[in-house]
């Protein structure tokens, strides 16, 4: 039971990043559109994560319930050390969403949209910033729980430049995510080669922003390259996520918008495949060498065992229902007047 636990922490992570931090890149994806080109990329973006971007937050509490229940250790370890970024990281999640519901359903439309509609792109931004922060930190050894002092503590924990370098990343992953799952949602082929556009130049950002992380990584000592290449596994994954991209750019303008998604979406599954392979078991590493590793630091047995189980007959009523709200949605019809797409 304990793998299965483990499993399920990494698939909700994986989820979360995937739709999630898709829902994010919409509004990195309107923060760096041109004013004429706003409102008609705010309704795209609003048809593909309108009817469903709340739910998508449920991975990320069940990523939470899991290490808090499962892995007490790691929970406190994470919350004590690094709540400085997990407090930003909820502040945006939660002005992001509150932004959203305003603008989109305040019954009154006055200067206040602006307002929101500001609140929601830099949220947007700000939050995925932070999940990678995270990230960065968990990885880098600099968390300390007997830290002396407050800074050493609490704040050069995680600012750092590769705990930086890997929040910028993530942000250009989730833009990169959004513009391929929203080419299907335009209307007009004029916007459907704007968003093929959008992703071709994130794609190159996407690629400077990695390249920004081995920097960092060496500038930092820490030896990032052999933990991805130094492994079969790792090896393998960064080979299949390469040639997938260069497939994805070949079929970007296709009538068949899925197959694109699909190959996004496998190429970040590899990107974290190739690191959390080089990692497994550990899940943060400590300053001096130490870690904390998720075969170490279970709860006891039959609270891991109780909490497998649980997540296992959840999946059984929650996985199907979701499945039926996406797919409900994507083939709801559309408003009178827009062009059919296929998605």
């Amino acid at each position: 039971m304990n793998y299965v636990v483990i499993a399920y922490l990494y698939l909700a992570i994986l989820l979360y990043l995937l739709l999630g931090g898709a829902d994010f890149g919409a509004g990195i994806i309107e923060l760096f559109t041109s004013r004429k080109n706003r409102r008609v990329t705010q309704e795209t973006l609003y048809q593909a994560i309108g009817p469903i971007w709340e739910a998508n937050h449920m991975w990320l509490i069940i990523a939470i319930v899991i290490l808090f229940v499962g892995f007490p250790r790691i929970y406190s370890t994470m919350s004590v050390s690094l709540h400085i970024p997990l407090l930003l990281l909820l502040l945006g999640i939660i002005a992001r969403g509150t932004a959203f519901v305003f603008r989109h359903y305040d019954a009154v439309h006055d200067r206040m949209q602006t307002v929101y509609a500001t609140i929601f792109v830099y949220s947007s931004l700000v939050t995925p910033l932070f999940i990678g922060i995270l990230a960065g930190s968990a990885l880098a050894g600099y968390v300390d729980p007997a830290a002396p002092d407050f800074l050493t503590a609490y704040v050069w924990s995680w600012l750092h430049w590769f705990a930086v370098a890997v929040g910028v990343f993530t942000v250009a992953l989730c833009g990169y995510l959004a513009s391929v799952y929203t080419i299907g949602e335009a209307t007009t082929e004029a916007d459907r080669l704007r968003f093929i556009r959008k992703t071709r130049l994130l794609i190159v950002v996407a690629f400077a922003a990695g390249a920004l992380v081995f920097g960092a990584a060496a500038y930092e000592g820490l030896p990032l390259i052999s933990w991805i290449f130094g492994n079969p596994v790792g090896l393998t994954a960064i080979a299949l996520a390469t040639v997938s991209l260069g497939v994805l750019w070949y079929v970007l303008g296709g009538s068949r918008t899925w197959v694109p998604r699909v190959l996004a979406g496998f190429q970040v599954t590899m990107i974290l495949l190739a690191v959390g392979y080089a990692h497994f078991p550990d899940f943060i590493r400590l300053r001096g060498g130490q870690h904390l590793s998720l075969l170490e630091q279970l709860a006891p047995a039959k609270t891991v065992a109780a909490l497998g189980w649980a997540l296992l007959l959840g999946s059984v009523f929650i996985l199907p229902a979701l499945g039926y709200l996406y797919y409900s949605f994507q083939h709801a019809s559309r408003p009178a007047g827009e062009a059919a797409v296929e998605v």
